[in-house]
């Protein structure tokens, strides 16, 4: 399956069995609420947060707007669309890693269009089919506007898209291995991700085996991921998008990567 990964990027990276995704958490970007920082520091940030990714060993990096809370349900202003295509393309020239974004809450056209433009690699998708309950509302299935924009642009950007994605509950009785197949066969998904109910929670082994039971592409882990049971996990997956407590300075959530965590675990998923 990792195999299948790598393909999908016609990339080599620097881990020996599994992809692992860190995430390069922004602050509050101009127009957010809680806004400081000028489009300098912001990018100083991106930058130095790849590098100690980078130096840690890590294959991929998603930059995402985790400190724009209280979150846009669809689409983002234009500014944020402007501000996170600069921030994509300074980390994509200034690291070798492979690089996505995630425009939160569910702005995935638009975070293609980001990727698009910034040479990025792949986006994540929280919601790219089906309907979910969220604290930002309900929010519906994007797959139909991104496939067909990815077309239009003839975007060589992946789509790794979460099946009941966290912090969100579907509004329709289906069981995880069927919504599993729908996103990866009717949805157009390229990899899926698979989470915890919430962002420090990680999904329950049975649950992933569930997916991985019924999908043939790679499948990628979403929360949860700590020291201690990144290991589990790892035997498991085809990669893990990491960046909680263990991997914060600090244990901050939405804080600076620590660097030597990162290293560990990659050593840990090379073994």
């Amino acid at each position: 399956m990792m195999r299948k990964v790598l393909k999908l990027f016609k990339l080599q990276t620097n881990v020996k069995s599994k992809l692992i995704i860190g995430m390069i958490h922004m602050p509050p970007l101009p127009g957010s609420p809680n806004s400081v920082l000028t489009l300098e520091q912001l990018m100083d940030y991106a930058v130095s947060e790849a590098r100690t990714l980078e130096e840690a060993g890590v294959g991929a990096a998603i930059v995402e707007n985790l400190g724009d809370y209280p979150f846009f349900k669809d689409e983002v202003p234009a500014v944020t669309v402007a501000v996170m295509t600069l921030l994509a393309r300074e980390v994509r020239k200034s690291s070798s890693l492979m690089v996505g974004v995630n425009l939160l809450r569910n702005a995935c056209s638009q975070a293609l269009s980001v990727a698009y433009a910034a040479g990025a690699h792949f986006i994540r998708c929280n919601v790219l089919n089906g309907v979910y309950a969220t604290d930002q509302g309900i929010v519906e299935g994007k797959g139909a506007e991104v496939l067909r924009l990815r077309k239009y642009l003839g975007a060589k950007v992946q789509i790794f898209a979460d099946v009941h994605v966290k912090h969100a509950y579907p509004l329709y009785n289906v069981p995880i291995d069927i919504a599993a197949q729908d996103l990866a066969e009717r949805g157009g998904a390229d990899a899926v991700i698979v989470s915890g109910p919430r962002s420090p929670i990680p999904p329950d082994l049975d649950r992933l085996r569930k997916v991985r039971s019924v999908v043939s592409k790679p499948i990628l882990v979403g929360s949860g991921i700590s020291l201690s049971n990144f290991r589990d996990y790892c035997r498991e997956a085809d990669g893990l998008i990491v960046g909680e407590y263990d991997f914060k300075v600090n244990g901050e959530v939405g804080g600076r990567s620590l660097g030597e965590s990162y290293a560990k675990l990659v050593r840990g998923c090379g073994d």
